[in-house]
C-alpha cells in the first residue's frame, strides 16, 4: 500500500469510527452530493458559473426583477432542466442510513433529492430553497414548479403570478436575499448540538451556512468533511476526505 492509500485509509477510518460513536449527527451538503446525479454544481471545473457566467446573473435577485431577458432566459432553462428528472444517488441514500441519529440535515442544495431519498422533512433544512415550487416576489403566493413549467411549455415566457400578476420565480434564495432566519437558526443549532459535524460536497465558502463549521469547532465538536477538491476549512476538519461522495457515504454509513 502506497503511503498515500495508507493516509486514504486512515482518515477512512478515523471518519467511520466518529460516526458509529455518535448518537447525534449534524450533516451540511452542498451540489458535489448531486452530482453524480446529472446535477453540475457551481464553481467546481464544469459548474454552472464556470461554464456560464450569464447563469450567475440569473442567480441575483435585482437583476432578476428588473430584467425581462433575464428571466425570460431563466424560464426557459428551468423548462429544460435535467433537475425535475434527477433520482436521488447512492450518497443521498446512505444518509438516510442514520435514522434517528440524524440531528438536523441542511442542503444548500435546491433540487429536492434528500426528501426523494427518505430524508425526513422534519429533520431538513433547504436553507436555498427548493425549485419544486414557484413564488411570487410582489404577493408571496406560492404554488408546484410543474404547474409554471406547464405555462411556459405552453407558450408564456416569463408567466405572471396568476394571483397577483407579479413576477413569478422558483421558490429559491437568490444572491441579494437573505435566508430564513429559523432555517439558519436550525443550521446553527445543529452545528452547536451534533455530537459530529458531516458537511459534504461543498466548497464551505458561502456564508453565512458556512459558518456552521466554525460553529461546530468551538462547541468542541469534530468535523468530517467530504468532498471532491480542498475546501476552505480543511484545517478546521478533524478529519478531511477527498473523493466522490456517492463513493465514500456508503461505506462511511453502511
Amino acid at each position: 500500500m502506497t503511503a498515500s492509500a495508507e493516509a486514504l485509509a486512515d482518515a477512512f477510518g478515523r471518519a467511520a469510527a466518529l460516526l458509529a460513536g455518535a448518537d447525534s449527527v449534524a450533516v451540511l451538503t452542498g451540489a458535489g452530493i448531486s452530482t453524480d446525479s446529472g446535477i453540475p454544481d457551481f464553481r467546481g471545473p464544469q459548474g454552472v458559473w464556470t461554464r456560464d457566467p450569464a447563469a450567475e446573473r440569473r442567480s441575483n435577485i435585482t437583476t432578476y426583477i428588473a430584467d425581462p431577458q433575464v428571466r425570460r432566459d431563466a424560464w426557459r432553462i428551468r423548462a429544460e432542466s435535467a433537475m425535475f428528472s434527477a433520482a436521488p444517488n447512492e450518497g443521498h441514500r446512505a444518509l438516510t442510513h442514520l435514522g434517528d441519529r440524524l440531528h438536523t440535515l441542511v442542503t444548500q442544495n435546491i433540487d429536492g433529492l434528500h426528501l426523494q431519498a427518505g430524508t425526513p422533512a422534519d429533520r431538513l433544512v433547504e436553507i436555498h430553497g427548493t425549485v419544486h415550487r414557484w413564488e411570487c416576489v410582489d404577493c408571496g403566493a406560492r404554488g408546484p414548479m410543474e404547474e409554471a413549467l406547464e405555462r411556459v411549455r405552453s407558450g408564456e415566457v416569463d408567466p405572471p403570478c396568476p394571483i397577483c400578476g407579479g413576477i413569478m420565480k422558483s421558490a429559491t434564495i437568490l444572491f441579494g436575499q437573505s435566508l430564513v432566519a429559523a432555517d439558519l437558526a436550525r443550521a446553527e443549532r445543529a452545528a452547536a448540538e451534533a455530537e459530529v459535524l458531516l458537511a459534504i460536497g461543498t466548497s464551505l465558502s458561502v456564508f453565512p451556512v458556512a459558518g456552521m463549521v466554525p460553529i461546530a469547532v468551538t462547541a468542541g465538536r469534530p468535523v468530517i468533511i467530504v468532498n471532491a477538491q480542498p475546501t476552505e476549512m480543511d484545517e478546521l476538519a478533524e478529519v478531511v476526505l477527498q473523493g466522490s461522495a456517492t463513493e465514500l457515504l456508503p461505506a462511511l454509513i453502511p
